[in-house]
């Protein structure tokens, strides 16, 4: 493309077919292993994030508005899930999925709503710093969330490590082994893509773990001990009935506990998507429709829900994945589904005895590779503000019970907007000029609103009283009622001491505001 020229438009046919299956094949066995984990994460069987990975990755492809990006289970609305799932268990065992259904639906209702009235738009006043702490908190809390298959008991005082079962966590002499493999994968991992990237090194490392594990005889927890695989293709089902049928009622009180969770998820699962559109929209030097993606994943997610699987959002390094070995178009997407289906029925025999330490280093490398680490390393150098910010988003999040990246995104936001107008109000300046012993006239510049109305205020002198005074705002800007409030109060208590006032240059939007609020400035304007 020539320099300057506008990027080009995505490109919707089938581009190379060849490579595009190819990569989608490749993505398909990348999903897997996250897939599993992010089950395990929000406290459901692995076959529910498997599940959801194959029909939200389908129906991305179809009505999804970024080509080639890959949408599947996530971390991110994974660890929203968990306090939901544990609510439902504790008004009945097997509703904790039932619910956590009925969340992803109405996540679905959300998002599509968010994208008919255009939140995408409002995303850009999202600054970095929010963004910065929202990885970051994400990936120390995926990196917790691997602590219980570590051994690690988070839960002092507690049994078993928060109630799970002996085969289902490590315990006694298995504890040294499952480190033992995590440090091994890790270093497969990451040492592999120094000698070759032809195929995943997170997939390598699943493969040797998983030989070693049946090789040598290892009694250590495996996939299988998280709950059920899937035996076909997934059915239909609505979540709504009766308990006996695990099924919740269709209810205000039903809604009252899902929406906190929706809300969240629709949130945190739009705010992810919009992040790894804008990477593969700069990559491929491309335009794509953010609000079209907002509702395309709402679908999904709904589609995803009624077929019993959980909902998600765009996953960035399958999204990039897929990028850097050719996927360009929806068929990529569309085969990486298609492939994790074929994977998930034709291979489940294997991936029932994966170990759980090889998904434990899967997602070490995910929460590493999800930090903002190149920003903590330019922390003495960015800005204070920025900085307070993103440690607003971070601390709020961990600090919420459950954790709650929604609320540090909205914690974040809001500082961002308290300091921004900080700075805003100190850009308005007053200045005097005597232009002889009975006249003075004042200069004002710059924006006068709720914020800055004390700098304004403080600009000029009510106690000196010449017989003639000019206000001149032709380089000023009243946004609100406050900055309305400021100019008639100045212009009172000069009239009061006896000077004539004349105000010159308000522009006419200014004028309208004092039009709307019914008050006007007391002696004219120029």
């Amino acid at each position: 493309m020539a320099s300057g020229s506008a990027p080009r438009q995505l490109n919707l046919g089938f581009g190379n077919p060849s490579k595009e299956l190819l990569s989608g094949l490749v993505v398909a066995f990348a999903m897997i292993p996250e897939a599993i984990a992010f089950s395990g994460i929000a406290g459901v069987d692995p076959q529910v994030g498997l599940f959801g990975a194959f029909l939200l990755s389908i129906t991305i492809a179809f009505v999804g508005g970024r080509s080639a990006m890959i949408t599947s289970a996530t971390g991110s609305t994974a660890l929203l899930m968990t306090g939901l799932v544990a609510t439902g268990e504790a008004r009945g065992e097997g509703l904790g999925l039932t619910y956590l259904l009925v969340a992803g639906v109405v996540t679905g209702i959300l998002q599509i709503l968010w994208g008919w009235l255009r939140l995408a738009y409002q995303m850009r006043f999202v600054p970095l710093g929010v963004l910065s702490g929202f990885v970051n908190a994400l990936a120390l809390l995926i990196f917790q969330a691997q602590f219980p298959q570590l051994g690690i008991n988070l839960h002092f005082g507690e049994s078993d490590a928060a109630g799970h079962a002996h085969d289902l966590l490590p315990h006694g002499s298995q504890i040294p082994i499952v480190w033992g493999l995590v440090l091994l994968g890790l270093v497969i991992i990451y040492g592999l893509p120094r000698l070759t990237r032809l195929v995943p090194s997170q997939l390598v490392a699943i493969i040797v773990l998983t030989v070693i594990s049946i090789g040598f005889s290892l009694e250590i927890p495996t996939v299988s001990s998280l709950g059920d695989l899937p035996t076909g293709l997934p059915l239909p089902s609505w979540p709504f009935g009766s308990p006996a049928d695990m099924k919740v009622p269709f209810s205000l009180e039903t809604l009252g506990i899902v929406l906190p969770t929706a809300l969240a998820i629709s949130l945190v699962g739009l705010m992810e998507t919009f992040l790894t559109q804008d990477i593969l929209d700069d990559r491929t030097d491309s335009n794509s429709n953010k609000n079209v993606e907002a509702r395309g994943q709402g679908i999904a997610n709904i589609v995803s829900s009624l077929f019993g699987g959980m909902a998600g959002c765009a996953l960035v390094g399958q999204s990039v994945m897929n990028i850097d070995n050719g996927g360009r178009t929806r068929l990529s997407t569309l085969f990486s589904g298609v492939s994790l289906l074929a994977m998930i029925l034709l291979g489940r025999p294997w991936l029932e005895q994966i170990p759980m330490a090889a998904l434990v280093a899967v997602m070490i490398s995910i929460a590493v590779s999800t930090a903002d680490i190149a920003g903590l390393r330019r922390l003495r150098a960015i800005p204070k503000s920025d900085t307070a910010v993103m440690l607003m988003t971070f601390a709020v999040t961990m600090l919420t019970t459950p954790h709650n990246l929604a609320l540090g995104v909205i914690a974040g936001v809001a500082l961002a907007g308290i300091l921004f107008s900080r700075k805003v109000a100190k850009v308005i300046r007053v200045d005097a000029v005597d232009v002889n012993e009975e006249m003075r006239r004042y200069v004002v510049t710059g924006q006068l609103f709720f914020v800055s109305k004390i700098y304004f205020l403080q600009g000029f002198d009510v106690h000196d009283h010449p017989s003639q005074i000019t206000i001149d705002l032709s380089a000023a800007h009243i946004w609100d009622q406050s900055g309305v409030s400021a100019l008639n109060q100045v212009i009172r208590k000069l009239q009061q001491g006896g000077s004539k006032v004349e105000v010159q240059g308000l522009n006419e939007e200014s004028l309208n505001l004092f039009e709307r609020i019914g008050s006007q400035p007391e002696e004219g304007h120029g």
